[in-house]
């Protein structure tokens, strides 16, 4: 690979661009980072790549080069005179100018699994931090026909992400994260792999799709709104983060439900394992329809 902050220093100089703070730009330089990003995403020619954010393109050449079609989204019309002039000449590619969280990548996954030699799909993105989460969480909750999401995020949102729920960094994001895939991270990046340098360091993690549900709940959706009261007030016990945000009807409810199912009742919501907030949902379905 040539080096890469001589090429990303030489494109913002040609093209007279500087990174958009508001769009939470960092050009990435480390020709080791793009290298482990590319060889863990495990691209093949049957492979549609959906690359989120391409900025400059510093990861798109190697997509380009390892996938059998890479459709990038870029949001910043800047880019897209860049992109465009880089990569015409790669017939295996196409660009968007929109919003991500707007494009309907169900559509776009199956079109290319239908006209071209695609049979499988997977995303590759260095995420702008400030929107790291509802593009992950779109990623995940649309269900898509997707084996593997590899990121480069925030280092603290990162940790999140990829911890065991009831462990250590248990957010409530972290459940939903653990239902959909099997995360793992793949590596830590100091700011100063970036131009500009951003004030924290990033990490890269990769999501393989669970092709198989990992427990069985009655209502997901439900599941996931009780997981998130109980984060809303995380200093509290499950059990008044339940009263408080009526998902407990009253204390006796929720008491006779943490005792049903062998549930200490000042246990705190970081404590509880999917399968525990899946059983308090079932038990709370049971209860409201019957």
């Amino acid at each position: 690979m040539s080096n890469i902050k001589n090429e990303t220093e030489f494109i913002m100089k040609k093209y007279n661009i500087k990174a958009n703070k508001s769009l939470g730009q960092n050009f990435l330089i480390n020709d080791r980072v793009v290298e482990e990003i590319i060889e863990n995403s495990e691209i093949t020619k049957n492979d549609l790549i959906i690359e989120i954010g391409p900025g400059l393109g510093t990861l798109t050449k190697d997509l380009l080069e390892q996938a059998g079609k890479v459709v990038c989204i870029e949001l910043d019309k800047r880019m897209i005179n860049i992109l465009e002039d880089r990569f015409s000449l790669y017939n295996n590619f196409e660009l968007i100018n929109q919003d991500v969280l707007k494009v309907n990548l169900h559509q776009l996954i199956k079109k290319e699994k239908e006209t071209g030699n695609i049979t499988h799909a997977k995303i590759v993105a260095n995420l702008p931090y400030y929107i790291t989460t509802p593009i992950i969480m779109k990623l995940l909750e649309d269900e898509l026909d997707l084996e593997s999401i590899t990121v480069m995020i925030q280092k603290e949102v990162a940790e999140r992400l990829i911890a065991i729920p009831g462990e250590k960094d248990t957010g409530a994001i972290t459940y939903s994260v653990f239902y959909y895939s099997e995360a793992s991270k793949i590596m830590e990046v100091s700011n100063n792999s970036f131009i500009p340098e951003p004030n924290v360091t990033s990490e890269v993690i990769k999501l393989n799709i669970r092709k198989n549900k990992i427990i069985e709940v009655v209502d997901k959706e439900m599941m996931f709104k009780i997981i998130k009261s109980a984060f809303m007030q995380r200093r509290k016990t499950l059990l008044n983060a339940l009263v408080n945000t009526k998902v407990f009807s009253n204390k006796e409810e929720g008491t006779n439900i943490l005792n049903d199912l062998g549930l200490d009742i000042n246990i705190r919501a970081e404590k509880l394992n999917l399968n525990n907030f899946a059983d308090i949902t079932n038990e709370i379905y049971k209860l409201k329809n019957n």
